[in-house]
């Protein structure tokens, strides 16, 4: 990301140069500065780093380190295995002393591994076998510590006495001369003076320093949270941040380009047995010497022993890819995430492949919280505890209930998942069943109207000759105009679990209660609330009630701001628990007088053209005197 900046701002373009022929002739051709090309791209690094610290820290400040809680194992782990996987490419090719192209972006890893593959035929033997033997050693030495590390007080420092060895053979060997392998060469000693950012550079690279100073820091965590995971202690994001900010406020000073973690010093480091700040102020302090001092000792040493020093530590992380079966049977999920990162990691980059994973696993939350588990729950006869119906084979649901639990938040994404779920459980759509009963009160109205029922206190008759083929059929279609029952000649009330005189298909309704289990429901927004409120009322209008149970203490007073309580929606229809409102539910249908004096009843015609007798409806004052003496009988 760095380089994309640094290339853009200064591309060759800006440092053409026009060059007289060597010939002596008049004829020009064009050059490019490169001296003044590298001083300012130097230059627009080393500002970029410095505005990337100030923006980290300010992040830290800012307390955003949360970000970290985002970036959950699976994505980690996939981060770091296709991380590890470019490093082995990238030193590849120093193992094999190929030469290739610096590749960029999208498809980087890929080009340079189908460019070195293609040019395998150039591959120096005498660096190709410095580099296997080195691998080779390095995984047998620290095989052989693992093992024995009870017995080995130190871990034995392979990676130094091989660096040693092999620069000790290289220069006695000549083996830049004789078999032209690559060796490091001239290492310049010292430190470039200090040089202030260019503040003038800041508006350009404002949007590319929030980027890569949010890139470079989740890379940096993502490769510590594996470690801390491995080593048992915890990753404080905005410490990080700051941490990252101010190295890169002063490395910025000094001509350096934005720190993050190197996975494969970090690896070198862990595996030799650095584990505390300690062990990177040893290994800093010996960069400094090699710097000032000792650079001149390791020229003569092979680029392809360092490459494979690096290949051999990488093994942890590529040990990374037997979790994922074990992610795939524990869950799909997460294998799912770790599987995306990786290979969006290796396609991409590792800066879009980390952004990718990341959005790929939101994306995994939002699609289990739009279509979360949900199912009728029933009783554990003996016990107040309530099961999934279709996991247990010994529960029972109530007689005329249905128990629902949604297992998520309920907002504007997953209330048709409520909606659906309501109509599987209780086996019909309330909408529905309300606009069919109204039709065919509407038929029955107008049976009565023509003479071919007859309306009575006691029921309905059919006159002398009329039989059943009489009655209107269902064939009109349906629509929800004038769908109004006329209730000023004759106000009715039917049992709509009985056969009507009419032909009109009404889906039967088996259940006088409906229980909504809120327990796994931390919160509504605005659109469920009103959602919710109309369920309520659809299903209370075809006499069907909707209680609450098992509600977060946070939901009531988010519902009253909401506006959700009015003379329909009331408190009492809230319990504590499933059990209570069950419990309840059985005191109101044991205790309760259901006959309604107000309608008057009809008797529904069977197929016989026999009525169906109903008794003749008490009279008010004779129903609270029935009330009152039942009253006064439990009181006693």
């Amino acid at each position: 990301m760095v380089g994309s900046v640094v290339l853009s701002m200064a591309p060759d373009e800006h440092f053409l140069i026009e060059s007289i022929n060597a010939t002596g002739t008049n004829a020009t051709g064009t050059l490019i500065d490169t001296e003044s090309r590298d001083a300012q791209r130097v230059l627009i690094a080393s500002t970029l780093t410095f505005l990337v610290g100030i923006l980290q820290v300010i992040f830290g400040v800012l307390q955003i380190g949360f970000i970290v809680r985002y970036l959950a194992d699976p994505l980690v782990g996939g981060f770091t295995t296709a991380a590890a996987f470019q490093v082995l490419v990238s030193q590849l090719k120093i193992v094999l002393n190929v030469s290739t192209k610096n590749y960029n972006g999208v498809l980087s890893i890929i080009y340079t591994l189908i460019e070195t593959f293609e040019k395998i035929g150039t591959t120096n033997i005498a660096d190709l076998i410095a580099g296997l033997l080195t691998i080779f050693v390095c995984m047998v030495v620290k095989e052989l510590n693992d093992r024995f590390k009870h017995k080995i007080p130190i871990p034995i420092p392979v990676e130094v006495i091989v660096t040693i060895v092999a620069t000790g053979i290289s220069y006695a060997a000549d083996l830049e001369k004789k078999y032209n392998a690559g060796i490091v060469k001239s290492i310049p000693r010292g430190f470039l003076p200090p040089e202030p950012p260019k503040v003038s550079l800041f508006s350009q690279m404002i949007a590319a320093s929030f980027s890569i100073a949010i890139v470079a820091y989740a890379i940096a965590v993502s490769v510590g949270k594996v470690y801390a995971t491995k080593y048992d202690y915890a990753i404080d994001g905005n410490q990080e941040f700051i941490a990252f900010g101010i190295s890169n406020i002063f490395s910025g000073a000094f001509s350096c380009f934005v720190a993050t973690t190197a996975l494969s010093r970090t690896a070198v480091q862990e595996s030799t047995g650095g584990k505390t700040q300690v062990a990177g102020i040893i290994s800093a302090g010996i960069v400094l010497i090699s710097i000032v001092a000792l650079g001149k000792l390791l020229e003569p040493l092979q680029k392809s022993v360092l490459a494979a020093v690096v290949i051999a530590n990488l093994k942890g992380m590529f040990m990374q890819v037997f979790d994922v079966p074990r992610l795939w049977r524990q869950n799909k999920v997460d294998a799912m995430i770790w599987v995306f990162t990786c290979i969006a990691s290796i396609v991409l980059g590792l800066d879009l492949g980390l952004l990718a994973g990341l959005l790929f696993g939101l994306l995994t939350v939002v699609l289990r919280v739009q279509f979360p588990s949900w199912g009728g729950f029933g009783n554990i006869p003996g016990t107040d505890i309530y099961k999934k119906v279709k996991d247990y084979k010994n529960v029972v649901e109530p007689e005329g209930v249905k128990i629902l639990k949604f297992a998520s938040p309920i907002f504007y994404a997953n209330i048709d998942g409520l909606k659906s779920s309501l109509k599987s459980t209780v086996g019909f759509d309330a909408v529905k069943v309300y606009n069919k009963r109204l039709k065919a009160l509407r038929k029955i109205q107008k049976l009565i109207k023509k003479g071919k029922l007859k309306a009575t206190k006691n029921g309905i008759i059919s006159e002398p000759g009329i039989n059943n083929e009489a009655f209107e059929t269902d064939e009109d279609p349906e629509d929800n105009q004038d769908l109004q029952v006329p209730t000023k000649e004759v106000e009715i009330q039917v049992d709509w679990n009985s056969e009507l005189p009419v032909k009109v298909n009404i889906p039967k309704v088996p259940i006088h209660s409906l229980i909504l289990d809120f327990g796994a429901v931390t919160f509504l927004d605005i659109v469920a609330v009103r959602s919710i409120k109309t369920i309520i009322k659809e299903f209370e209008r075809i006499d069907v009630r909707v209680y609450f149970a098992s509600y977060q203490d946070n939901l009531i007073s988010q519902l009253e701001r909401s506006a959700f309580f009015d003379d329909t929606v009331r408190k009492d229809m809230f319990f504590l628990t499933v059990h209570d409102a069950v419990l309840y539910i059985r005191n109101q249908m044991t205790y309760s007088d259901n006959k309604d004096p107000i309608f008057e009843k009809i008797a529904l015609m069977q197929e016989s053209k026999e009525p169906i007798e109903f008794t003749e409806t008490s009279r008010p004052g004779d129903e609270l005197d029935v009330q009152e003496e039942a009253m006064r009988r439990l009181a006693s």
